[in-house]
């Protein structure tokens, strides 16, 4: 079988400016990994280049087994990979219902069944975007991601910014799409609990390069281990 995502041999950046570094990385069809680390440490930039944001300097990304490597971004989300990005991105202008459907494509999630998840949503669904909380665009995000119906959902801090409560809520969705079918999931997240509670599997990065890739529970149970890794004193 296909692995569902792989970087091999992966280095990247901006322009000519390298911020990731031999870079390997394989997630199974329907595996989640979480992706912890200090502020800076390539993040965000591992998620932009899987998207085709970046400028692959060497190594190759694949899907479902066929390259990226030369695809535009409009076809790498055609071909299965949904986009959660730090900054939410919603529009603004534009209702709960038309930030949904606007780029919605047949399969397993549906209005109803990412309502399931977001009741609040389906409540708001006349209320334009910048009338949501925080929270409430956090879960428009998602949702608007499920709709185009991913094989790989990629999630850029989903947590960010967001009240304790509202944390504590999201991690329990987060939990829910775990489990949901062939759906694989990276999720980026600076919060370490959230991270480590999230998968089995965790990565974590510093300057541009993977030092740990493998079970969770072993970094939970050993938070000396988790702060020498992430560089906290």
């Amino acid at each position: 079988m296909a692995e569902a995502l792989a970087l091999r041999h992966v280095s990247a950046g901006y322009g000519e400016t390298v911020v990731l570094e031999d870079i390997d990385l394989v997630l199974a069809p329907g595996e989640s990994i979480s992706v912890i680390g200090r502020n800076g440490v390539g993040k965000t930039t591992l998620l932009a280049t899987v998207m085709g944001h970046t400028t692959l300097h060497r190594g190759e990304v694949t899907l479902g087994g066929a390259s990226l490597d030369r695809a535009p971004i409009f076809r790498r989300a055609r071909r299965g990979l949904g986009w959660v990005p730090q900054e939410r991105e919603i529009f603004p202008s534009l209702s709960v219902r038309e930030n949904l459907t606007i780029g919605a494509r047949p399969g397993h999630w549906s209005l109803e069944r990412v309502f399931e998840l977001f009741p609040n949503l389906a409540a708001r669904l006349s209320n334009m975007g910048n009338q949501l909380s925080g929270g409430e665009q956090q879960m428009l995000s998602i949702a608007r991601a499920l709709l185009t119906n991913p094989s790989v959902l990629l999630m850029d801090e989903p947590t960010e910014g967001l009240a304790p409560v509202i944390v504590e809520a999201l991690a329990a969705v987060l939990l829910r799409l775990r489990g949901e079918g062939a759906l694989s999931i990276v999720l980026v997240e600076q919060n370490s609990r959230v991270a480590l509670a999230f998968s089995s599997r965790t990565v974590v990065m510093d300057k541009g390069r993977i030092v740990y890739d493998g079970e969770s529970s072993a970094l939970s149970a050993d938070p000396d281990r988790l702060a020498a890794l992430i560089g906290v004193a």
